[in-house]
Parts: structure tokens; sequence; C-alpha cells
């Protein structure tokens, strides 16, 4: 038995314009996780997923650029809120300290402010 803990992302939900390698990658991870989810009953492995949204990272700062902000649907920039790596890995842990008997098969965590729900 045992637990793993996909990396997702918001985009997989509502992607960024010019992210379609990314996008689709993170739509694979969706798939790989309720795989295992299912498959992994047989061996008492749980498999859940965390989409992050706007994590302090050096993946969110090209994309979020200081100043300048992030690419949005209508085709302007907008400096968008943030959550810092020490709230996403708190998220991780909690889902870590779950019993076997239990699972989050996936997760949204992102900015209270984060322009997610309505994005575009």
């Amino acid at each position: 038995g045992g637990r793993i803990i996909n990396n997702g992302s918001i985009s997989a939900h509502v992607p960024r314009p010019g992210s379609a390698p990314y996008t689709a990658a993170k739509h694979a991870v969706l798939g790989l996780t309720k795989c295992i989810a299912l498959d992994g009953r047989a061996c008492n492995v749980a498999c859940g997923q965390i989409d992050f949204g706007n994590v302090v990272s050096a993946l969110s700062m090209a994309t979020n650029k200081v100043g300048s902000g992030a690419m949005q649907a209508n085709g302007t920039q907008m400096v968008e809120p943030t959550m810092s790596m020490e709230d996403a890995a708190e998220t991780l842990w909690t889902m870590v300290n779950l019993p076997l008997t239990a699972n989050v098969l996936q997760m949204t965590v992102m900015a209270t402010q984060m322009p997610f729900v309505g994005r575009g």
C-alpha cells in the first residue's frame, strides 16, 4: 500500500493563451491520476492530484511577470494574486497524512483572489 500525489494545474481546467503543451500535459496527469486511483485499489494504493494555481515559483514568475502580469484570454496582461510555496506545501502535507482508507482524488488550491472562476 501507499499514496501517490500528482502535481496537476489549474491550466488543465482554464488554460492561458499559448499554453497548449503545458495544458495537454496537465490533462494527461489527471488521466494518469484516475487510472492509478482505480488500478491501485488492488494493492491498497491511493492516488490523488493537487491542481495548484499561482504558487510563487520559477514557473509562475515566468508567466505572471512582476510589473506586467500574465496573459489573459482577451489579450491583455494582468498582474494576478499569488499564494506562497509554504501554503502549497501545507496542502501537500495534509494529503500525505490522510489514512489510506481516505483519498482526495482531485483538489484545486489557488490564491484566494486569483481569476480562476470567470477567467476569460
